[in-house]
This record gives C-alpha cells, sequence and structure tokens, in this order.
C-alpha cells in the first residue's frame, strides 16, 4: 500500500509516523518551503493529542514532546482588573463540558512540528503545491502539482486545513463560513514580565481576563526539561533551532481594536514585550455538517474536513491515529481498502462533526 499526504501540518505528519511504524508507503507533500509560515504559537495538547502521539511517534520523538510540555492544566481561571492590579477572582474545571477545555498541558507548536518532522527528510517533501487529483481505473488515484509533478498511490490524505485543495476537489459542496471573529495571538518571554506578578498569579493554568470592554486569554508555558537538555537527551536528530525557545507566556486578544488601547498596565506590559515573529492575527471559521459521503480512496482529516477552533490539532493528530490505525487494518488484509476508509471516516464524523466539548 502507498499513501499520499497532502499536508505536513500536525496531523499529515502524526499519520505519516503512525503509517511508517505500520509498515506502509507513504509521502506528503507541503505547499509552504520547510521554513513554513505562522500558525500560532502554542496548543493546549489533551488526552486526545497525547494518546495520538503515544501511537503514532517513535518513543524518542513522544518522549521528547512529553519532556517539553508544561505542567498539568486543569482548571481556567477567572482575573478581574482592581485599580490596576489583577487577581484571580473564579475557576472553571477543565473538564471538557460546555464548551471548556479538557485537562490537558501546553506545548510550544513549532517545536511540536518540529519533532514531528524530525527522521521525515525522505517523506516531506516541500514547495509541491497541490493542485488536481484522478481516480484511475486500476483504483489508485493520481495527483498534480503546480509544479508540473506527478504521483500516484492507492490513497490520497488531505491534511491541508482549513483552505484544503483537496477538500475542495473531492467535495466541492462542502464549504468554510467565516464567523467573523478575529484574533490576535502572541508570545512573550517570561523574564520580560516577572514585575506585572502574572506568571505566579496564574502558574500553568489558563487564564481569562475581561477588563473595559476586552477579553484577553492567557497562559504561561513553563518547560518540564529545558528544550536544548531534552534535545540532548531524548532526540538529538532535531534541529538544535528549534530548540533555541524560552518560557514564556501565551496570549490571545480579539481583533477588533488596538491591542494595547484598554488593557491594564500589566496587559499591556505583555502585549507590549512580545515577540514579534511569534504574533499573528488568525481569523475564525466553520464547517457546516455534511451529508455522509461514501468511502474510496480519497479521505480528509483535521481541520481539511472539520474546523474546531482552540482544539483543532486534538482533533487533527486524533484524526491521524485512527486513520493510521484502519489503514494497517487494510494493509494487513484484515480489511477491505474502502472498508477501512469508511470505518475511519464513521469515527471522524462522530468526533468532529457533533458539537464537541473542548
Amino acid at each position: 500500500m502507498r499513501v499520499m499526504v497532502i499536508g505536513a501540518g500536525l496531523g499529515g505528519l502524526t499519520l505519516a509516523h503512525g503509517l511508517r511504524r505500520a509498515g506502509i508507503d507513504v509521502v506528503v507533500y507541503e505547499r509552504d518551503a520547510a521554513s513554513g509560515r505562522p500558525q500560532g504559537v502554542s496548543l493546549h495538547v489533551d488526552e486526545r493529542g497525547r494518546s495520538a502521539l503515544r501511537a503514532c511517534l517513535p518513543p524518542a520523538h513522544f518522549a521528547m514532546v512529553e519532556a517539553t510540555t508544561g505542567g498539568p492544566r486543569v482548571q481556567t481561571l477567572e482575573l478581574s482588573d482592581s485599580d490596576g492590579a489583577l487577581a484571580v477572582t473564579g475557576a472553571q474545571p477543565c473538564d471538557g463540558s460546555e464548551g471548556r477545555a479538557r485537562p490537558g498541558r501546553q506545548v510550544h507548536r513549532p517545536l511540536l512540528k518540529a519533532v514531528l518532522l524530525t527522521d521525515l527528510d525522505d517523506v516531506v517533501r516541500f514547495g509541491a503545491e497541490f493542485t488536481r487529483f484522478e481516480r484511475r481505473a486500476d483504483g489508485t488515484v493520481r495527483a498534480w502539482f503546480a509544479d508540473g509533478r506527478t504521483d500516484t498511490a492507492d490513497v490520497l490524505v488531505g491534511a491541508d486545513g482549513i483552505g484544503s485543495a483537496v477538500r475542495r476537489r473531492y467535495l466541492p459542496d462542502v464549504r468554510v463560513v467565516d464567523t467573523g471573529r478575529r484574533m490576535i495571538m502572541g508570545a512573550t518571554p517570561v523574564r520580560a514580565v516577572l514585575g506585572t506578578g502574572l506568571p505566579d498569579l496564574i502558574g500553568d493554568s489558563p487564564a481569562r481576563v475581561r477588563v473595559r470592554g476586552t477579553t484577553m486569554v492567557m497562559g504561561v508555558l513553563r518547560f518540564t526539561e529545558s528544550p536544548p537538555a531534552a534535545r540532548r537527551r531524548w532526540l538529538p536528530a532535531l534541529p538544535r533551532t528549534a530548540a533555541d525557545v524560552e518560557d514564556y507566556v501565551m496570549w490571545a486578544l480579539p481583533a477588533t481594536r488596538e491591542p494595547t488601547m484598554e488593557l491594564p498596565p500589566a496587559l499591556r506590559t505583555i502585549v507590549g514585550e512580545a515577540w514579534p515573529d511569534f504574533t499573528v492575527a488568525l481569523r475564525g471559521g466553520m464547517i457546516p455538517p455534511p451529508p455522509a459521503w461514501p468511502a474510496g480512496p480519497v479521505t480528509l482529516l483535521g481541520d481539511a474536513i472539520h474546523l474546531a477552533p482552540g482544539f483543532g490539532g486534538n482533533l487533527a493528530m486524533q484524526d491521524a491515529r485512527h486513520l493510521s490505525e484502519a489503514l494497517a487494518e487494510a494493509h494487513h488484509g484484515r480489511l477491505g481498502l474502502f472498508d477501512a476508509i469508511g470505518t475511519y471516516e464513521d469515527t471522524m464524523r462522530r468526533n468532529g462533526f457533533t458539537k464537541v466539548s473542548a
């Protein structure tokens, strides 16, 4: 069996590792260059994402991820501003109910992606923009790319995110609906904001503060083990620059106003001292659940087919695990290929298209 994955994001790379561990030939095509593009700095990984990584990654890769998470996050704090000083006024459990996050740990998204890319040099092809595909008479799928190259596989997987070119070709009636929500996300080194008292105030917990008409969310990532030390211990093949990161505060604000205009001094400091390279604007969208489609040699995962702002990375990695397990069943002759893909898609619909709790 040969599987062609379009998109080298968290889901596509997790899938590639899972397929390789199952002995399945896999190639990943990514539109962007190896340097990538800004996609957010921080990710809350809950048990869905962690279980997928544990199942799909080589042991040393998973150990590197585990060593560089933040502390456990079991509650979300509510903060308020009183005469310019922040104070904790309440807390909600991270229990996955009523739109709340599940328990988990914070990870540095660029580091996680670098770990996933490690040892996949012979699998990932950068600078390859997918344009179209064709189902062939022999049951395989042929794909075309903007630079003129083509490739053929038994299975084509669209893991190419919200703007998925595979989805547009495969399920043209499935559209992304713009919710109108706009966010600015950034990261600020902890050393630059120690004087605000915020890192000690919230610890490892995510926090939300509503002040002067603005809601700001934030969380402190203190690495369990420094990434350089973890790299030396667990994954020396990881590029040294990928581990060159320090503890920081992740924050996000609505992009409807000047970020610092109405914030109290402590929060203005956090925004003002942010790393410019990690400050990105994000837009919100949703995909209305489509009718079920018949299983075939083309399928989709993650944001390419179901959007889950705030925890989409967990669902993408979970999809990758389920798909790799289903394809392994087909590879070993225990299921027909389309039956395996259909089983995966049924599971993906239940997890991604119902009203999902964070």
